[in-house]
């Protein structure tokens, strides 16, 4: 260690109260976290890359400083749900701070990365309050029945009106208009179903019709619509 010339001629003033960190919660309990070993939590952060083209949700789930676990959802970028793949094989068995300076392939998922560090860093992660944290594996559950992630795809334009695509419940195959051409419901197949009715035998055609359903007013319907064609 080299001082200046100015501090070395500094006589020593002793430091008063040092009471460390303050404590944040984690995992039911309240910690003050000096290293990175005394961080636990399950948590999830946003990213985007430089054009905003494409976004990455990014669950981990950290123990003692390790990521024990990861989910990684991406949307809007081809080539990023490759870099998902990759992230996914280098995220497990690093500390939080060796996957914040490791590069993630995708700038979504490095900026993920780092808004999932300021989460867990401060202590607001989803599981602050619950002894013990969540076991590994818990991530899967945002993903629902069929392991597919939660997304909403809708197009509108001015001229012809609105598109429903993707909702929660599924693939949106029809939309049904009133007589004033207003949306009153939609058919939508939900795709995570139906592949395991098919995994399991099913036929094809028939796990297609069991996983159809619709919502809201579709049955009164005045006309159906292919959102995709029509």
């Amino acid at each position: 260690m080299e001082y200046s010339h100015e501090v070395e001629r500094m006589i020593c003033v002793a430091k008063g109260p040092d009471h460390g960190p303050a404590p944040i919660p984690q995992e039911g309990k309240w910690d003050q976290v000096r290293e990175i070993k005394d961080i636990s939590g399950l948590t999830h952060g946003v990213g985007w890359c430089a054009p905003q083209q494409g976004a990455c949700k990014l669950t981990l789930n950290v123990k003692n400083g390790i990521i024990e676990e990861a989910l990684i959802e991406t949307l809007g970028c081809s080539g990023m749900t490759h870099s998902a793949a990759m992230a996914a094989e280098i995220l497990t068995g690093k500390t939080i701070l060796e996957a914040l300076n490791t590069d993630l392939v995708c700038d979504a998922i490095n900026t993920a990365m780092r808004e999932i560090l300021l989460q867990i860093a401060y202590g607001r992660t989803q599981t602050a309050f619950s002894e013990g944290g969540l076991p590994i594996g818990a991530g899967l559950e945002d993903l629902g029945k069929g392991l597919r992630s939660q997304v909403g795809t809708m197009f509108s334009t001015r001229e012809k009106g609105v598109r429903y695509l993707e909702m929660a419940e599924g693939y949106i195959s029809k939309m049904a208009l009133d007589d004033n051409s207003e949306v009153i419901g939609y058919e939508f197949i939900h795709f995570g179903k139906m592949m395991e009715m098919i995994k399991k035998g099913t036929d094809a055609n028939e796990a297609l019709k069991k996983a159809t359903s619709n919502y809201g007013r579709f049955t009164e319907g005045k006309k159906i619509i292919d959102p995709r064609e029509e």
